[in-house]
């Protein structure tokens, strides 16, 4: 790792949002980070070493962050999120008991026997990803309000599922740095919620205001690193660390200041160059030699968006099941999880990312024929498109 390296990752990195650039392709930003590391890893230039451990360090570091950033957008005090909480709760527990059946049958088929993990990641949502699309479209009306608590359970679900599931041997330990690092939130969430109520956060923030201290962010940063070096320690992934957070954070109340600090560390610097790294620890090379596994991914991605789709039975529209379908976050994690702990076959990691990708394709189609919508009109687009 050097200067130089560094400067080629952060070129490399405005390959995202170059092409998210065109809003009529609704493409996230880190299809093109992900390109770019496929690209100057082993799969073609072999400029890039994922296993490097500053670069794989510095990639921790931008997991973590992503993690607490994609929690913090969960929308936990929102009324929004509350008033379509039990429709929302009953429709993700429905797709994760509809998963079983193909995640059985594609790990009988092809032989990796991770149902499990296929359950998890098939029922998944990513709310970092739908939220800012329903922001962007300005969707609203009933359906997308019951939608926002489906995804926000299933993600958060499948994110405490994932570590657990993608190593059954060590569950039991899993389970217990699981436990650990949610006690740790939930204990860290009775303090906040004391500080902001005996007015401490406030005065905090307007010193830090006055003479530029970025005490919010500094401590955030402690606090993050800390259920992060928790989660290292008990042997769970940092994904539950970062996430567990920003559901703290979000709870209390994100401020704007901080919001917009977190924004700029990491979606300018190290978020991208976590996605260039995980582009790069992808060897895709791996499905031409084992081509059956292109073929998992797109059954993977099929099979979420079907399981999703099937909601249609409950009365949720067929685009906004589609929509819901979404899913990035716990497969970055379950590829990643899975080449540093060594238990997914060659061209498997790829595979779950080429799913994932089929997912962000079909919600991409769905939300074009949804369209942007005033709040008023939500309700009648969706309608429209559930017929």
């Amino acid at each position: 790792m050097s200067f130089t390296v560094l400067a080629v990752l952060s070129l490399a990195a405005l390959l995202g949002p170059l092409l998210a650039l065109p809003k009529r392709w609704h493409l996230p930003v880190v299809l093109g980070e992900l390109a770019a590391g496929v690209l100057l890893g082993p799969t073609v230039i072999g400029y890039l070493d994922a296993g490097d451990r500053t670069f794989t360090f510095l990639a921790d570091i931008g997991f973590a962050l992503i993690m607490f950033v994609a929690g913090a957008r969960v929308p936990v005090r929102g009324t929004q999120l509350r008033a379509g909480l039990t429709v929302g709760i009953v429709r993700a527990a429905a797709v994760g008991l509809l998963a079983v059946a193909p995640a059985y049958a594609l790990a009988r088929g092809f032989g990796t026997g991770h149902t499990a993990l296929y359950t998890v990641l098939m029922a998944s949502s990513s709310a970092a990803l739908i939220l800012p699309i329903v922001d962007s479209l300005s969707l609203g009306g009933r359906h997308i309000v019951e939608m926002l608590p489906q995804v926000a359970v299933a993600d958060t679900a499948c994110i405490i599922a994932l570590p657990l599931v993608i190593d059954p041997r060590h569950a039991a330990r899993a389970a217990l740095g699981a436990l650990a690092v949610t006690v740790c939130a939930a204990v860290l969430f009775l303090v906040l919620r004391r500080l902001e109520r005996d007015g401490y956060r406030r005065r905090l923030h307007r010193l830090s205001e006055e003479r530029r201290f970025a005490l919010e962010l500094r401590i955030s940063l402690i606090v993050l690193f800390a259920l992060a070096a928790l989660a290292v320690r008990t042997h769970v992934s940092i994904m539950l660390a970062g996430f567990s957070f920003g559901l703290v954070v979000s709870a209390i109340g994100e401020p704007r200041r901080l919001a917009k600090q977190l924004f700029a560390l990491t979606e300018g610097f190290l978020g991208p160059l976590f996605f260039v790294w995980l582009g790069a620890s992808l060897d895709l090379r791996a499905l031409g030699h084992h081509p059956a596994f292109a073929g998992l991914g797109a059954a993977l991605g099929a099979g979420a968006v079907t399981v999703h789709a099937a909601m249609r039975i409950t009365g949720q529209p067929f685009a906004v099941g589609v929509i819901a379908s979404a899913q990035l976050g716990v497969p970055v994690a379950a590829a990643a999880l899975g080449t540093q702990l060594h238990v997914l076959e060659p061209g498997e990691a790829a595979a779950l990312m080429f799913g994932a990708l089929v997912t962000v394709a079909a919600t991409t189609l769905a939300t074009s024929l949804t369209g942007p919508r005033r709040p008023d009109d939500a309700s009648a687009a969706s309608a429209r498109a559930g017929s």
